[in-house]
């Protein structure tokens, strides 16, 4: 069952995604998913390749950027350039999404894109605090 959370028009995270998930995120008019969650944390989740061939067949693009933790910088600009890259909106998800929205957010105020106070404006309504990830 679908749990998409708009952020922007932009990104929108979510936690774990099915393959039937892909679809509806086809449906809906994401152009990218990204998976910031390690292939094995929990017996069952479906793998990135699963999630990335399900993508692929429905024309989405697909990145595979695991966050062990807080996410550092090498994930933050990774998650950064997957999110510039992609022509239309974009499907972040790991197991809850937090991880997700907070290396987007983090990327977005190091970039000076946006201001801490929206960006944790952007995530109170998404259902997620960022307080804490962003300093303050």
């Amino acid at each position: 069952m679908s749990d998409f959370r708009r952020v922007t028009d932009d990104f929108t995270t979510s936690p774990q995604i099915s393959t039937a998930d892909v679809a509806e995120a086809a449906r809906q008019g994401f152009i990218a998913i990204v998976c910031n969650r390690p292939d094995g944390e929990d017996p069952g989740q479906p793998s990135a390749a699963e999630i990335r061939g399900a993508a692929e067949a429905h024309g989405l693009s697909f990145s595979h950027i695991p966050v062990r933790g807080a996410p550092g910088p090498a994930e933050v600009e990774a998650m950064r350039q997957a999110v510039d890259a992609a022509s239309g909106p974009v499907l972040a998800y790991c197991r809850s999404g937090t991880r997700s929205i907070t290396t987007w957010a983090i990327g977005q105020a190091m970039s000076g894109a946006r201001e801490r106070g929206e960006l944790v404006s952007l995530g109170r309504g998404a259902g997620y605090d960022l307080s804490g990830a962003l300093g303050g």
